[in-house]
């Protein structure tokens, strides 16, 4: 954690930190007389790790917006409280979408690797042509704080925007001109980029399919900051394979950071170890406000980012 956290939470509690890839074992062993267990969405916290946490654990604490890797229902079989951090990372999520997105479009990963190669032999009229930004329609599914925060950038890209989410949700309006679909498939069959930011759910696992896929224009590029199970990746390999797709830019991965080879290896692929929280205020930022919902948990205080089971 950052040292900046790391001093705020231990100006009130004994803080006990282990590498974030440390086994389950490990971890159940050192939250003996803790009150609280800080993780990370590298730490799979299922049922059966949740049965075998110590009575005193009183509140997880993730490190993430996104709690795919939580068993909700354990922990309120266990009365156990969760915290995690949105808001903080909108902004720089946000931005690796559009890193993503620029990426891909301009075929960034390409370019680059023929450079540092030394066997780029100079400009020519036919080399890496890639997909125009300026005036092309984003799809958006998942209107949320960074969904919303994706769709202003785009408007400064005199971008067309389509979401299926009604503009009477939660948040700031949308941007001026955006276009509501009655539904995801609307967005899919109308979008140039698709941008996803839908939370990982049993409904939305693997909820961009081959079929789905099919049903989007050709060239069509796809963007994911959110989670990977959200793309079959089977299917997004072979669209990428066979040109259906124009490019895809991933920051999220199935199974990370274990990537498919082939995903590797795809054409036309842009591709991050999940950086969309990655800058200094944002990460700084989640872990403040993970301290600060721990410090008001134990003083009996409300939350700010309270999930399921409260005090």
């Amino acid at each position: 954690m950052p040292a900046r956290v790391v001093g705020e939470i231990q100006s009130f509690a004994d803080l006990s930190i282990l590498p974030g890839e440390s086994a389950p074992e490990r971890v159940l062993e050192n939250c003996n007389g803790f009150d609280a267990l800080i993780c990370t969405l590298m730490n799979k916290v299922t049922a059966d790790f949740i049965d075998r946490l110590p009575p005193s654990i009183r509140l997880v604490a993730t490190y993430s917006v996104g709690i795919d890797h939580i068993d909700l229902r354990a922990l309120q079989a266990r009365r156990i409280a969760l915290v995690n951090t949105p808001d903080v990372l909108t902004e720089a999520t946000a931005d690796i979408a559009w890193l993503l997105l620029l990426g891909a479009a301009r075929r960034a990963s390409e370019a680059e690797a023929l450079l540092r190669s030394g066997m780029w032999t100079g400009w020519e009229p036919n080399q890496l042509v890639g997909t125009d930004i300026h005036g092309s329609t984003l799809g958006i599914l998942g209107f949320g704080r960074i969904g919303r925060a994706v769709a202003r950038r785009a408007a400064g890209f005199g971008m067309n925007i389509l979401t299926s989410v009604r503009s009477s949700s939660a948040g700031d309006p949308p941007p001026p001109g955006t276009i509501i679909c009655s539904s995801m498939e609307e967005v899919l069959a109308g979008s140039d980029f698709l941008s996803l930011h839908l939370p990982l759910t049993e409904e939305t696992q693997n909820w961009l399919n081959a079929e789905r896929i099919a049903s989007m224009k050709s060239g069509a590029i796809v963007i994911n900051t959110a989670r990977g199970g959200l793309i079959d990746e089977t299917a997004l390999i072979a669209a990428l394979q066979s040109g259906k797709l124009g490019g895809a830019g991933l920051d999220v991965f199935v199974g990370e950071p274990d990537i498919r080879r082939d995903l590797v290896e795809a054409p036309n692929t842009f591709l991050l170890p999940h950086l969309g929280s990655a800058t200094r205020r944002a990460r700084e930022g989640m872990g403040l406000s993970l301290a600060r919902d721990i410090a008001a948990f134990f003083a009996g205080r409300p939350v700010e980012n309270g999930v399921g089971v409260s005090k």
